[in-house]
């Protein structure tokens, strides 16, 4: 009974509640629409405020630009109209000027034509002058060929033969006058080259002996040098090619060859030999032929140093070696590998003041004497030698002919021929370059003494400066002033004609008086 009371009541219950939640949700659904009416309300006016107020903006930016394009527009017109009014201006001064240029113009035809008349008068008033000239002209010829007896044809040949004459005579002395002056300047500036380039050489004199001294510590090393009965210094010589001269000289030992190679094999060999102490034959053998390599080694890098020197490039490996064995050879006592050098400097010199190719220059100056490096089995003269040596190896033509050429063996073809045998001229006759023989030199001074004495007038001659200069005393009696001056270039011209010398030799005559008194 209980749950079916209940069951009503809750329904009931149920059911009111449900009205009052309904009654509220429906008051509380009316405010939240009214509310939200109302704020939809206000978010319109808003809008609408905003909408007037971007309005009213836009409206304010159109004003503002239309009034700048309506600014530039009237700027651009006032441009426009000042332009025009200036091109204006312009066309009425050009048509000013126009107007002007036009009377100018008939003001000068005008005047041109006054000119014209006045022209025509004076030419008719030349024409009647010129034609009692011609007839005047015309009286004069038949005069004068009746006076000379020759035609007009004849007088004007005759003039031309004169005139041509004439010329030619000028034309003659002119050009004597052009090619004498041009001999003048071209040996001076010859003299001036030479002088330079041997200024700017300036090397050392080179003098070569034929001995060399090796010294020792004591003389007991004499008796180990020759070896018992002589074994060691025999197998020495004949290892070397060099006479070893062991005589009373204390703490010496010389040797002599005129090889300079053999002789610097030999001379280093025996200072190994004594610093080492083991002197027998088989210990000299191995020693020589050792130094002997090294040497042949050194040549290499000798003739590879002078070619960096000189700034050469592209020498054959060869060729550096001849180079390098110029080094131990001499001529007339100069050392040919400083005398190559020199030459190569002056050649190079010499090149660049006329112009010609300076590297090809002292290429050709330093292998001029590469022939006296070739074996002496090899027949005929160094130059030849040597141009068949540098055209074995390739070498350019010019330096190939230059070799050849520089004694005249064979043609010169390119000036740097000739310039190669005037810088082996002045490298070799320069005073202290090269030693002659004793005897030689002596007969050289008696004869240049003897030829100065076999003039007439002359008392005493004296060679002096090793030849360089002869001093000619004559008597004073018999040579005048005058007779002094002839008397030198005499003399001088009598050396050049007979006798052969290096370099030159200055004659020097002197003519004094003197008076000698004697107080008692």
């Amino acid at each position: 009974m209980d749950v079916l009371i209940l069951i009503p009541i809750l329904v009931v219950v149920i059911i009111v509640f449900f009205y009052l939640g309904w009654l509220f949700n429906s008051k509380l659904g009316k405010k939240n629409i009214v509310t939200a009416e109302s704020e939809a309300k206000r978010i319109v006016a808003d809008a609408e405020k905003e909408s007037k107020n971007i309005k009213r903006e836009k409206l304010l930016e159109v004003k503002d630009e239309w009034y700048k394009k309506k600014t530039e527009f009237d700027k651009e017109v006032n441009q426009k109209r000042q332009k025009l009014s200036h091109l204006e201006k312009q066309l009425q001064q050009r048509e000013e000027n126009s107007e002007k240029k036009f009377d100018l113009i008939l003001q000068k035809e005008q005047e041109n034509k006054k000119i014209e008349l006045e022209i025509n008068e004076e030419k008719k008033k030349l024409d009647s002058k010129v034609e009692d000239l011609n007839k005047l002209e015309e009286e004069q010829n038949l005069r004068l060929e009746r006076i000379s007896g020759l035609t007009s044809e004849e007088a004007k040949k005759m003039l031309m033969e004169n005139l041509v004459n004439q010329a030619r005579i000028d034309a003659t002395v002119l050009v004597k006058e052009i090619t004498d002056q041009a001999k003048a300047d071209a040996k001076k500036e010859a003299q001036k080259i030479i002088v330079q380039s041997i200024q700017r050489s300036a090397a050392d004199h080179s003098i070569e002996t034929t001995v060399s001294v090796v010294q020792i510590q004591n003389d007991e090393m004499k008796g180990r040098i020759i070896g018992k009965e002589g074994r060691n210094i025999r197998a020495f010589e004949s290892s070397t090619g060099v006479d070893v001269i062991v005589d009373d000289t204390p703490e010496a030992v010389i040797l002599s060859s005129f090889d300079q190679f053999r002789r610097e094999i030999a001379r280093v060999s025996l200072e190994r030999l004594i610093s080492d102490g083991r002197i027998h034959p088989a210990r000299i053998e191995e020693v020589v032929e050792k130094v002997k390599q090294e040497l042949e080694e050194e040549m290499m890098r000798e003739g590879e140093n002078t070619v960096m020197q000189l700034g050469l490039h592209n020498v054959h490996n060869e060729l550096i070696k001849h180079i390098g064995k110029m080094k131990y050879r001499s001529s007339f006592g100069q050392n040919l590998l400083q005398h190559s050098i020199e030459v190569s400097y002056l050649t190079g010199i010499m090149a660049a003041e006329i112009g010609l190719e300076v590297n090809l220059a002292k290429r050709a100056g330093l292998l001029h004497d590469v022939g006296k490096t070739v074996d002496k089995n090899v027949e005929g003269p160094h130059a030849l030698v040597g141009y068949e040596l540098t055209k074995k190896f390739k070498e350019n033509a010019i330096v190939v002919n230059a070799v050849g050429s520089h004694h005249e063996d064979i043609e010169m073809e390119h000036p740097i021929a000739a310039l190669v045998q005037a810088a082996d001229a002045i490298s070799g006759a320069r005073p202290g370059a090269r030693r002659e023989p004793l005897e030689s030199y002596v007969k050289r001074l008696e004869n240049l003494e003897m030829l100065a004495k076999s003039f007439e007038g002359v008392a005493k001659t004296y060679a002096i400066q090793a030849g360089r200069e002869v001093r000619v005393v004559v008597e004073h009696d018999k040579v005048d002033d005058l007779f002094a001056d002839k008397l030198a270039k005499d003399i001088a011209q009598k050396i050049e004609t007979e006798m052969e010398y290096p370099g030159q030799i200055k004659v020097t005559v002197i003519r004094e008086v003197r008076k000698i008194g004697y107080a008692k």
